[in-house]
């Protein structure tokens, strides 16, 4: 660890700010601790522009675009996996990463998406165990031939359909697989792209195919302490823009019948609907959410996270009702546009200082002031809560961790960039 030139004042900023949170009957050491502890799985494909490992790139399949030409992206494994580990050294707590299964490395033979097996994910799980590091993971229906109709296991073609269903069977076995390895489940999400361009006259049919090729995939169970499956729906994409067939109605049904996790993306609903009241709502039914941080914006909902309201309130949801335990945090963006590195880095740490901001919140005083129905207290009490000195606690989150403090990553980030980016 680099010494810091001014530790000294993060110390005495902090002993202040933990002065101020004692009166209100706060932990911040406590919080510090659980934020730092709380896994966050950071997407392997904002690293290389969701191109992957087969040779095939585009938006081939259904609404996966990653708009921006920067310099720098990671053009295989070797390449990404020491991009991450970098962005690793940048970012505080606990950490997962997590692949889609058009990264595998065959070796330059070409295997079709349907016969992948762990097997082809050999450097990920020893890269894996060597860096302590657990995977997760996501087949991936777009960006294929097979997919280029917009349909892929609601496809009116059987052939279609059965190919998509070996594909999903195998990335359980795949997913499995790293969670043996890991002794920690993986989670395997499966998010298809199907749906129609304009109206649609029949909008029953594809979902009937679905849940069909859903319950063919999930026909084999699988040891749960290697496996996390979840399901993930969205309102529209590129080319389905009238209508998605795994919509969120489908997904939260199918979830709650099959007792299986569901996703909630924030990008995947409408631009004005945040997801926040959707924990205590569906967690009534179903045995689990993997939720996946992402910022929606216009028509696009896949921005780097940044320290939003909604991202805020969101997690102070989860803290609040004690979810944690059922509840599998992730990240979901892609930005071209920007250093690779930086959007990995200032995604994944607004994302844990949303965390322990939540942690930090005095919540038992905001309950019993309820129960004692005096509303008004209540949101005085919010409001006086929005200027704790919350700033003090994240920089000694940083500092505890070994990580950069402030901005001080940006300047790390510029070094890399030229040393290794730019030289690709």
């Amino acid at each position: 660890m680099k010494p810091y030139k001014n530790k000294a004042a993060i110390e005495e900023a902090y002993g202040l700010a933990q002065e101020a949170y004692r009166k209100f009957g706060v932990d911040t050491a406590g919080a510090i601790r659980q934020a730092m502890d709380i896994p966050i799985s950071i997407h392997c494909w904002q690293g290389d522009d969701v191109t992957g490992f087969e040779g095939v790139s585009g938006i081939s399949g259904g609404g996966i675009l990653a708009t921006g030409n920067y310099p720098g992206r990671a053009r295989n494994g070797d390449e990404l996996r020491g991009d991450a580990e970098f962005a690793f050294s940048l970012i505080p707590g606990k950490k997962r990463f997590n692949l889609h299964s058009f990264y595998a490395e065959t070796g330059g033979l070409e295997v079709s998406r349907d016969a992948l097996e762990p097997e082809h994910f050999k450097k990920w799980l020893k890269w894996s165990q060597e860096k302590n590091i657990p995977l997760d993971f996501n087949p991936s229906f777009f960006s294929h031939p097979l997919a280029d109709s917009g349909y892929t296991l609601a496809s009116p073609d059987p052939e279609i359909r059965r190919f998509w269903i070996r594909h999903g069977m195998g990335s359980r076995c795949i997913a499995a697989a790293m969670g043996s390895n890991q002794n920690s489940p993986a989670v395997n999400n499966i998010w298809i792209p199907d749906g129609s361009k304009d109206i649609p006259a029949d909008r029953l049919s594809p979902r009937q195919r679905l849940l069909e090729g859903l319950d063919e995939i999930f026909r084999v169970s699988l040891d749960p302490n290697t496996i996390a499956d979840a399901v993930e729906s969205k309102l529209f994409g590129i080319g389905s823009e009238a209508y998605v067939v795994g919509s969120h109605d489908f997904y939260l049904g199918y979830a709650a019948t099959k007792k299986i996790r569901l996703c909630l993306d924030m990008g995947h609903f409408h631009p004005t609907e945040t997801i926040a009241d959707k924990i205590s709502g569906t967690l009534l039914f179903v045995p689990g959410l993997l939720v996946h941080f992402s910022r929606g914006l216009r028509w696009d909902s896949d921005h780097v996270a940044i320290y939003s309201d909604d991202q805020r309130d969101l997690c102070r949801e989860i803290i609040r009702h004690k979810a944690l335990p059922r509840v599998n945090i992730a990240l979901d963006f892609f930005d071209a546009s920007i250093n690779r590195i930086a959007a990995w880095t200032i995604g994944t740490r607004s994302l844990r200082k949303s965390l322990l901001e939540a942690l930090l919140e005095p919540t038992v005083l905001l309950l019993e002031a309820e129960k004692a129905g005096k509303n008004h207290e209540r949101l005085g009490l919010m409001e006086e809560f929005k200027t704790l000195p919350f700033g003090a606690v994240w920089d000694k989150l940083c500092l505890d961790a070994e990580t950069p403090v402030g901005p001080d990553w940006l300047d790390s980030v510029n070094d890399y960039e030229e040393k290794v980016l730019l030289k690709r």
